[in-house]
């Protein structure tokens, strides 16, 4: 039996492979079932688990461009404006930033071109918003 805590075995198993059944957790958690399902409740209600997703590889998502984009917000203006663009369908992923930019956002598009137009027609005309700055995401390395 590990030292870390029954919470943590839980979260490594579903940070390797979100769409492991509460038996596979259970079974390499080395919990019980019921446990399993107590603590992914516990989990989603306190805000620690936000969603489930899949890890996509960029290059063979021939059908879309997907691009890592780095906000600029007016400080007077933080809360709304992000409030926003959680609002904007077109963007996957939210974070607030303590590189280069206020916030980064995984942006998804069929193209080049439409992420274009969702940069300035989208998320460019939300007020406060002052600059968004787009990195193409290319091949998936890890």
């Amino acid at each position: 039996m590990s030292s870390r805590s029954t919470q943590d075995r839980i979260l490594e198993v579903l940070e390797e492979d979100a769409q492991a059944s509460y038996a596979e957790i259970a079974s390499r958690a080395d919990v019980s079932k019921p446990t399993v399902r107590k603590y992914i409740n516990k989990l989603e209600d306190e805000g620690v688990i936000v969603g489930y997703s899949a890890d996509v590889d960029p290059k063979k998502l021939s059908s879309q461009t997907i691009a890592l984009v780095g906000i600029d917000v007016a400080s007077e203006r933080y809360v709304e404006a992000t409030k926003e663009l959680k609002e904007l369908p077109e963007i996957e992923a939210l974070y607030s930033s303590s590189g280069d930019h206020m916030l980064m956002a995984e942006v998804r598009a069929a193209d080049g071109d439409e992420l274009g137009e969702i940069i300035s027609n989208r998320i460019l005309e939300i007020e406060g918003v002052t600059a968004a700055h787009p990195s193409f995401l290319q091949e998936r390395l890890k």
